[in-house]
């Protein structure tokens, strides 16, 4: 029996991989404290292919999500849900959102009245914030909500 189709086989298989895997690196990423909570495994198997027409890339932390070539959106579930705040907060489909605009253009939005709480770092000129806080809230909305909420005024409580 020759080896030679086997590994042609193997070749063939390989490359394949390689070529729908595209030519993106992986995203470097650190996890966050409570990424092993089982809800952010319930958020991570949700998370779309595409957020705002960028294409979604490979992490290598758990409970993370990138999109973009460069990265333009990250998402990070099991972050330290945050307190009272006078940053904006905003309601996106059910979903509340802290949002740190400290570093214009690119913000940090954070899940307020969620456990785990999970951050998107976000580049505004790359994405649209409204695009990407839309597509994301429908994922993240199956955590659990612990009866918190923005306040009439766009800040927490």
């Amino acid at each position: 029996m020759s080896r030679r189709p086997a590994a042609a086989s193997a070749v063939l298989l390989i490359a394949g991989v390689l070529a729908l895997s595209g030519c993106t690196s992986t995203v470097s990423l650190q996890p966050a404290a409570d990424a092993d909570d089982p809800a952010c495994a319930d958020v991570t198997v949700r998370l779309p292919a595409l957020v705002d027409g960028e294409e979604r890339r490979w992490t290598d932390a758990q409970a993370t999500g990138a999109w973009g070539d460069p990265a333009s959106v990250i998402l990070t579930c099991g972050v330290t849900p945050p307190g009272p705040t006078t940053l904006p907060c905003q309601s996106v489909n059910g979903v509340d959102w802290i949002i740190d605009e400290s570093e214009a253009p690119r913000y940090r939005v954070t899940t307020f009245g969620r456990t785990p709480a999970v951050e998107v770092y976000l580049d505004n000129d790359l994405v649209s914030s409204a695009a990407v806080l839309d597509t994301l809230s429908r994922v993240v909305s199956v955590l659990p909500a612990d009866g918190s909420a923005c306040t009439d005024a766009g800040t927490t409580p």
